[in-house]
């Protein structure tokens, strides 16, 4: 996978220059610039962070499929969450949402 192309792909879905990347990721704009002028992929650490700019896992980074969902903050925020959760919390949190009303309701 050329992991500049996917970078540039998920920029330009969200109109997003590499000032802008840099200001979301927190990895400064003159390493972008430099990945892109020498053809270089970014470190772990970086691609990390910029994979959390995007709202997304490394693995969904990295997957060949397009069905790999980008999630939105809240979304994000949820998931970091949950990891915390115990067992039987995780249950009443799925059985909670399972018996919410839906908007059409």
């Amino acid at each position: 996978m050329d992991v500049l192309a996917r970078i540039t792909a998920l920029r330009e879905r969200r109109n997003w220059t590499i000032w802008k990347l840099s200001e979301e990721s927190g990895v400064d704009q003159s390493t972008i610039s430099a990945w892109y002028k020498k053809g270089r992929s970014p470190s772990v650490s970086s691609l990390q962070k910029i994979c959390e700019a995007f709202h997304m896992t490394m693995s969904q980074f990295f997957s060949s499929d397009n069905s790999s969902v980008e999630l939105s903050p809240d979304q994000w925020e949820m998931l970091e969450n949950w990891s915390a959760l115990s067992t039987k919390q995780k249950e009443i949190v799925l059985t909670l949402i399972k018996n919410m009303p839906t908007q059409n309701d």
